[in-house]
């Protein structure tokens, strides 16, 4: 059941607010960064490398770590930071960082935090260069775009899938509008992936919707929601899942829903399921990799997909972020057993060093 949504995941087919129920700001583990970073149970949702170099690594109320290849760094919102659970890191062409939290969004120069102040008239839906975009958690009806001074809160408009959405589960108690993930591809379009309602595109000029049950609706029950997708060096797009590929064709002047084709996907060789994957990431040679939560990792490679379980302990481990840093090394953030690295054959646990 949809409700089923506001659960921990237990497989890829279960939707979970795993990255951030609410978070108290004042929530500030104790410990060396070291510790922290190395202890039983931390998770990290968020992989990013900033110009310099550093890589940053942040997740599940702990805060974000910074490590240069020699250091690592602790910042919590005892240093400015606005939240501890960190939704998405991006970098602005100036070089700062800014930090997306529930609790809203910061940014750092270098020395500072400072969170941006917001501007809650939704009535400014266009696309500048340098726009920022940011969620701030999932229970809000839209993005919110920084325009390099302010937050300006978005709403959606309406579509006709969030009537009957309504109509078949009136007692939920989170909005299907909320927002699981963005991503511009390769044109500078904008793409909302939602909790329930699909997919939102704005091209700078309109806002269109796509919506396909086998997007959210998965095999084993409940709903995915639109936790990840990608435009691949083909120019195709995958979204949730590998079950279809999908090529975005110019859109008419006009019109409320996305344009579409769907070629096939791939499955995995003897799985019931397509994965469905909580994060993707397309390395140096093409090939996409997805974090599958208990269902580990996968990559899709030509027309096979290659899966890599992860386990600690005996036991496995619930894969959430993959990321593909400058030198083309891949990472995977996990929920509860830390970071791993791509060996080339295999993936290991990450202990920084110092």
């Amino acid at each position: 059941m949809l409700v089923g949504a506001l659960l921990l995941l237990a497989s890829c087919g279960a939707q979970s607010h795993t990255e951030g129920s609410a978070a108290s700001k004042e929530q500030v583990a104790t410990g060396s960064a070291h510790e922290l970073f190395n202890r039983s149970g931390t998770g990290f949702t968020v992989i990013f490398q900033d110009r310099s170099g550093a890589h940053w690594f942040a997740g599940a109320d702990t805060g974000v770590f910074r490590y240069d290849g020699q250091q690592l760094e602790l910042f919590t919102v005892t240093d400015g930071l606005c939240g501890t659970r960190i939704l998405s890191i991006q970098e602005d062409a100036a070089g700062s960082l800014y930090f997306d939290t529930p609790d809203g969004v910061c940014r750092y120069d270098g020395s500072t935090f400072t969170t941006l102040p917001i501007d809650p008239d939704s009535s400014a839906w266009q696309r500048a260069p340098g726009d920022l975009w940011f969620r701030m958690g999932w229970d809000h009806h839209g993005p919110f775009r920084y325009d390099g001074t302010t937050l300006h809160a978005l709403k959606f408009p309406h579509t006709a899938q969030a009537d009957t959405f309504r109509a078949l589960y009136p007692n939920v108690s989170y909005d299907p509008y909320g927002i699981y993930s963005t991503y511009t591809d390769s044109g500078g379009r904008l793409w909302f992936g939602t909790s329930s309602l699909g997919i939102c595109l704005f091209d700078g000029t309109i806002i269109r919707w796509l919506y396909k049950d086998h997007l959210t609706n998965t095999p084993g029950g409940g709903s995915f929601g639109i936790r990840a997708m990608i435009e691949d060096r083909d120019g195709h797009f995958w979204f949730c899942n590998t079950r279809e590929r999908f090529t975005i064709p110019p859109q008419p002047a006009d019109g409320d829903r996305v344009q579409y084709t769907t070629g096939a996907g791939v499955e995995a060789k003897g799985d019931a399921n397509v994965p469905y994957f909580f994060s993707i990431a397309e390395d140096k040679d093409g090939d996409l990799w997805m974090a599958c939560g208990e269902d580990g990792v996968y990559r899709k490679h030509g027309d096979a997909l290659v899966h890599y379980p992860i386990t600690s302990n005996d036991e496995r481990v619930r894969t959430f972020s993959v990321y593909v840093d400058h030198a083309g090394t891949l990472w995977v953030g996990t929920l509860g057993s830390g970071v791993y690295r791509y060996t080339g054959s295999d993936f290991e646990r990450f202990v920084p060093a110092g």
